[in-house]
């Protein structure tokens, strides 16, 4: 992913967070959004806005539509192979409470920032100068005017089309369930039922849900489906993340590294997401400018 601005700010500007508090949208939580001024040898006068860049980014770049493209499109390349070989799986070894073999076969799709482009109500906020809410990220959702990603639908219509079950997993609240539903058909994704959709309020007998984890609905899915695919925009949506550090990730991903680009599928986000907090120790009650400081620790000069 590439942002157009100087080379001094370029990481900065990839590190920065969504603008928001505590809260989480799409079920990862974000950061407010503080006006801080640039550094003095990039300019003195100008105010930097941490979401802007990759706001207009996200939307006006060519690169971030053909990332989504190559990605659905390599992913639909392997797809009936996968099918085919009987004893492939898509889920880590947490999530797969029941034998594989002979399960249906199925894809899991996160649904914000992987399959639904949620960048106008980020733009919303870099115009207004505010910062997320619920009640606004409510209102946006129920507006069901969020546009697929690119190569999502051909992707998804490719899959049902030959008996494999296209299913989404999402953070979003469920009081949205319903307008969810609504815009992914109104965009032509395919919803084939209730089981294909698997929102924060879905209960899975046996399993304690954690937080916004998915690993309980990952293991619901397990019961009756080969997956053949997971994609998402945060390793949360293929796997359960017991230390939110940079480390942490790391270790929790290092397993599964041969899955990535053949039953993974990671897509960009630059706006909001658990890599955020993971520099700052998850601390949002810490003050802006403290979390700040430790994003600009965090880069790398050399």
């Amino acid at each position: 992913m590439s942002l157009r601005l100087p080379a001094s700010l370029f990481a900065l500007a990839l590190l920065a967070g969504c603008a928001s508090s505590a809260p989480r949208q799409g079920g990862i939580a974000v950061a407010p959004a503080t006006a801080t001024t640039t550094p003095a040898s990039a300019s003195a006068t100008v105010a930097a806005n941490d979401n802007l860049n990759a706001v207009v980014w996200t939307q006006t770049a060519i690169e971030h539509d053909l990332i989504y493209l190559q990605t659905y499109r390599d992913a639909q390349a392997g797809l009936l192979a996968a099918m085919r070989a009987r004893t492939w799986d898509a889920l880590a070894k947490d999530d797969r409470v029941a034998p594989a073999n002979g399960l249906k076969p199925a894809v899991i799709l996160d649904i914000d920032e992987t399959v639904l482009d949620n960048s106008p109500y980020q733009a919303r906020l870099v115009r207004s100068g505010g910062e997320y809410n619920e009640a606004d990220w409510a209102a946006w959702c129920k507006e069901e005017i969020a546009r697929a990603m690119p190569g999502v639908v051909a992707f998804t219509q490719f899959a049902a089309k030959h008996g494999i079950a296209v299913i989404y997993i999402s953070n979003r609240a469920k009081d949205l369930d319903q307008v969810t539903l609504a815009n992914l058909r109104k965009v032509g994704l395919p919803v084939s039922g209730p089981e294909a959709f698997l929102g924060l309020g879905t209960f899975v007998e046996g399993c304690e849900q954690v937080g916004t984890e998915k690993g309980c609905r990952r293991q619901l899915i397990s019961r009756k489906y080969r997956v053949l695919m997971q994609f998402g925009d945060q390793i949360g949506d293929f796997v359960t993340v017991l230390a939110n550090s940079p480390e942490g990730r790391r270790r929790v991903m290092a397993p599964y590294m041969d899955w990535i680009g053949t039953r993974w599928f990671t897509l960009p986000n630059t706006t909001y997401g658990s890599w955020e907090p993971a520099l700052f120790n998850n601390d949002w009650a810490a003050p802006p400018e403290q979390r700040r400081q430790q994003k600009i620790d965090a880069l790398h000069y050399r």
